[in-house]
């Protein structure tokens, strides 16, 4: 499987193109601020074709292009429809800085095309195979896109971290379920594509992510 990731000029958010081989039909993940022309570069240099765009979750450091890619080349954009919302108006999901930052200078046009995700289906497109886990936390439809060797976790999982939960639709509680259930369950092996960041394994962060071994500790209950 062909990976190639950059980060995004603001945040630092990796968007992500994957296809089986380079000259292939892909998917891009998580198309932030500002990457159009590099991700365009990408596509070129690989021979790429994209067939539609994958989010992790609707926060706007992640969707903030997926309009423009899409819309230029016709294809669909798939988001957990607890996130929804935020495709429609992206001020739903920032805190009140953040609105006040971004709120009267955003021009804003929701994609033509958008497709539900669910947990556990398993997207087969561009020739590849990749399974949703719908991990909220961060945001309500936080959801992880698993292969067989990497999973790219959006802002569930970091190198040393996870994402914050203190925004619109935020949640500790549901974090640290979806770190025990979601993210503990997964091989070592597995390598993990965040976000934010460098990529890691779920072998690393089960020994060294102080949020991961907090989640270990925790049986499940019915408050979680």
């Amino acid at each position: 499987m062909l990976v190639a990731g950059f980060p995004a000029e603001a945040f630092g958010t990796n968007c992500y193109v994957v296809a089986p081989a380079p000259g292939e039909q892909c998917v891009v993940i998580d198309p932030g601020i500002g990457v159009v022309d590099r991700l365009d570069a990408v596509l070129a240099e690989h021979r790429l074709q994209p067939t539609a765009v994958l989010l992790t979750h609707g926060h706007l450091d992640h969707t903030f292009s997926v309009t423009p890619v899409c819309g230029a080349r016709g294809i669909t954009a798939y988001i957990h429809p607890d996130d929804g919302d935020m495709l429609a108006d992206p001020t739903k999901g920032l805190s009140t800085d953040l609105t006040a930052l971004f709120g009267g200078r955003l021009t804003w046009a929701e994609p033509e095309d958008v497709a539900p995700l669910a947990d556990g289906m398993t997207l087969k497109i561009a020739g590849l195979e990749l399974v949703v886990d719908h991990a909220p936390g961060h945001t309500r439809g936080s959801v992880m896109f698993r292969a067989d060797s990497e999973i790219f976790t959006g802002d569930v999982l970091f190198k040393g971290s996870i994402g914050r939960t203190d925004l619109p639709g935020g949640s500790m509680a549901q974090m640290m379920a979806s770190l025990r259930d979601k993210v503990l369950t997964l091989p070592d092996d597995l390598v993990v594509l965040p976000g934010h960041g460098p990529q890691t394994t779920i072998g690393r962060e089960r020994a060294g992510n102080p949020y991961l071994r907090e989640a270990q500790t925790k049986a499940p209950t019915k408050g979680w």
